[in-house]
């Protein structure tokens, strides 16, 4: 059959298509003729950064993938990992930064509503949700705008849709002024025998189009995402997909009453790249070809060409393999939700690609070449070069102590995040047992009487800019020791690798070795990556964002019962510090928002530390030796203290009259691998003992009593005074009324 080419196919035109001219060349190579209008669209969304990996393959296989509980791993729409009794948790992270700063409602809410689907594919209930959002200067004029509408969009579908969002990451920094990050996390639950994967088998079998209609929204979303911004950035508002929570609803209940009558074979989120990338890596995976006639695709718009049906990205729709003895059944179900069911190819044995549209083939490809033959490269990458170390005694302490830690919890970055969190349903389904602004959110598990799961989400760019591998173990570090702050297990990551232009070898250098000490972390503490996405070109007129390799995890707590909370705390508890003394201040944000300099290199990471020490914290929470436990990151000591005395609402005596080196060192140093804990005075000398005992450093600091934070004669802060600093700025910034009624 003659394959139709209505268009002629210009330089410019590729290069519009985000194809490179050798790019090109290696397209007429495998197939041998120039493609037609459709064909170079299908290559565009198949082999564009997004979809391919082409800069990041290299690096992500050396990645731990594995372990004795990772059931799937990467290569699926979600990871799997075992959580015992025939019981599995699904999850995974992905990106939707270009469309949110484009349209920052659409794009936030279509990224959850994308993440969701990618759990629910694979048999799994959605019972948690998080996001890491990294936004520009708060002085920045579009920064307002963005934070709103980002904030609604993912509110507005998670809320809708019924899932609670847990946790996540709100941060400000200049350099994401021109693209701003948006990272969605969901996780499910499923049974071990459950599962559904994408992989077609069968040869003649049905290819079914499930859930909502095709419209001409988010056509090219794929391509535009693999490229940096210009000041034609407002053109491309028409890639930006339009979702609705409440058909995606249906379409979760339509598919897993699917899945219990055995009808299905493969199933596929339709997510980048639409209709194309669903039904390529659904037959690359299982060595067959695929033949779709785009006549029986269920559309909302009059006149869709192949083209944009093929590269449409509407929400809310799935591709799946049928066993064809069940399509009445199947098809029962999907009426009675009020969704589309449509018939709309075949599986084939000619490992071809061919797309048929008002009777002319107007596709015929080679599918493996679509899918996992796509272009990969060895990207030229430079080292950053290290900075020096800053001792604490050549930073300069504070004049004043108490007014120094004031205006760190009252910062854009430090202060409360209520304003948005409240925004967000948390208690949804039932089963939140701990709400944003602890260490980790906690959900039971509610097929099981003792059984909960904690998720963070982690990263500190300003790390990773200083030094990418130390950064990199950061973020693993940062994320396992949240989840260990409840008593949880750690298990498993999953990844959301965020970074500028890889064309460049100083930013494709801050990849690879970000990636390098991710999995050397993962390796360390057993944490392996079962699932993620890679976000590159971050960049707008040739500045890139901080570098940022967001790591979420999850944690298993077999009798929530045990859980520990940052808030805690009973009066007369000892409150003991695990790990060593606090002194390294380089790249911290004493030294940035006190100071005024980025200088020096992060902390160094000491995974041996930080698995010693952490096992132990773990083991006292699941003694129910501990009333309240926080993990220390940015802002250190004195950070975390005011955190603990302000979720808790019991002051704290702090004595440092034991310690040695600089006081600013050991209040505002962020050191890694440590925590603090409180604990019943009763047990107090039997936790230091057994800590001694272990090899695992700790310092006593005082006690619980009083209502304010006291630290020897440094400072001394009313929970009150300290809470008003905390919870002002942000409501303060987005409606400049400093309501504190919520947190009163």
């Amino acid at each position: 059959m003659t394959i139709s080419n209505t268009r002629p196919i210009t330089p410019e035109l590729i290069a519009a298509h985000g194809l490179k001219p050798d790019e090109y060349q290696r397209i007429l190579d495998l197939i041998g003729r120039e493609p037609t209008f459709t064909e170079l669209g299908i290559f565009s969304a198949m082999w564009n950064e997004h979809c391919s990996y082409k800069s990041s393959k290299k690096w992500l296989r050396t990645l731990p993938t594995k372990g004795p509980r990772v059931i799937q791993g990467p290569g699926e729409n979600a990871g799997v990992v075992d959580i015992d009794d025939g019981d599995v948790v699904v999850f995974k992270m992905e990106s939707h930064n270009h469309p949110s700063y484009i349209e920052p409602y659409q794009g936030a809410a279509t990224g959850v509503g994308g993440i969701l689907r990618d759990v629910f594919t694979m048999g799994a209930r959605p019972i948690a949700a998080m996001n890491a959002l990294r936004f520009g200067s708060p002085d920045h004029p579009k920064t307002k705008h963005l934070v709103s509408g980002v904030v609604s969009g993912v509110g507005g579908y998670g809320n809708s849709f019924g899932v609670p969002t847990v946790g996540g990451e709100v941060e400000f920094d200049a350099r994401y002024n021109g693209n701003i990050l948006v990272n969605a996390f969901a996780a499910g639950l499923a049974k071990s025998d459950g599962i559904f994967l994408s992989e077609a088998k069968g040869v003649g079998l049905p290819v079914v189009y499930l859930g909502a209609k095709t419209g001409r929204d988010g056509v090219g979303g794929a391509t535009m995402a693999s490229a940096e911004f210009d000041e034609s950035i407002e053109e491309k508002r028409p890639t930006v997909q339009v979702g609705d929570p409440f058909t995606e609803k249906c379409l979760l209940e339509a598919c897993l009453e699917l899945m219990q009558t055995g009808a299905v074979i493969a199933i596929q989120d339709m997510g980048a790249a639409g209709l194309t990338c669903s039904a390529v890596e659904m037959g690359a995976k299982g060595d067959l070809g695929i033949l779709l006639d785009l006549d029986t695709v269920p559309v909302r718009e009059d006149q869709m060409t192949a083209y944009e049906m093929m590269l449409s990205e509407s929400q809310e729709r799935m591709l799946m393999v049928l066993e064809p003895a069940k399509e009445e059944v199947a098809k029962a179900i999907f009426v009675k939700w009020g969704l589309d069911f449509a018939i709309v190819g075949k599986t084939t044995d000619d490992l071809r690609f061919r797309v048929m549209h008002q009777g002319v083939e107007v596709a015929d490809l080679p599918i493996k070449d679509l899918g996992d033959q796509a272009p990969e490269y060895d990207r030229p990458w430079r080292e950053a070069d290290k900075r020096a170390p800053m001792p604490a005694n050549l930073v300069a302490a504070p004049e004043d102590y108490g007014q120094t830690l004031l205006k760190l919890v009252g910062s854009p970055n430090e202060s409360s995040r209520r304003w948005v969190y409240e925004q967000y349903d948390t208690l949804i389904q039932g089963n939140s047992l701990q709400l944003p602004g602890g260490d980790a959110g906690v959900v039971r598990v509610d097929t099981h009487p003792t059984k909960a799961l904690a998720f963070s989400s982690d990263v500190t760019p300003r790390y990773v800019e200083a030094d990418p591998f130390e950064g990199g173990k950061q973020a693993v570090a940062e994320c396992w020791r949240n989840i260990t702050a409840t008593g949880a297990e750690p298990l498993a990551a999953t990844d959301n690798l965020n970074f500028g232009n890889p064309e460049k070898p100083e930013i494709m250098g801050q990849l690879v070795q970000a990636v390098k000490g991710i999995g050397e972390a993962c390796r360390a503490l057993d944490f392996p990556i079962v699932s993620g996405n890679v976000s590159l070109y971050n960049e707008t007129n040739g500045v890139a964002i901080l570098p940022t390799p967001t790591i979420a995890g999850v944690g298993l707590l077999g009798d929530w019962k045990k859980m520990a909370r940052i808030g805690g705390a009973s009066d007369g508890d000892k409150v003991i510090m695990i790990g060593t003394d606090g002194s390294h201040l380089g790249s911290s944000i004493y030294l940035r928002d006190i100071l005024g300099s980025t200088d020096g290199p992060p902390p160094e990471v000491d995974l041996f530390a930080e698995r010693r020490n952490g096992n132990f914290v773990r083991s006292v929470i699941r003694n129910g030796q501990a009333t309240a436990c926080h993990d220390l990151s940015s802002g250190g000591l004195a950070l975390a203290l005011a955190e603990m005395a302000m979720s808790s609402g019991k002051g704290l005596k702090i004595s440092l009259s034991e310690g040695r080196g600089e006081t600013h060192g050991l209040l505002f140093g962020e050191d890694q691998a440590r925590y603090v804990l409180t604990v019943p005075a009763d047990v107090a000398d039997f936790v230091c003992a057994n800590a001694e005992g272990a090899g695992v450093p700790f310092r006593r600091l005082g006690t619980v009593a009083g209502d304010a934070l006291v630290i020897d004669d440094l400072l001394s802060l009313p929970i009150q005074q300290l809470r008003h600093a905390h919870e002002s700025w942000f409501p303060e910034f987005m409606d400049g009324s400093g309501t504190l009624a919520a947190a009163e």
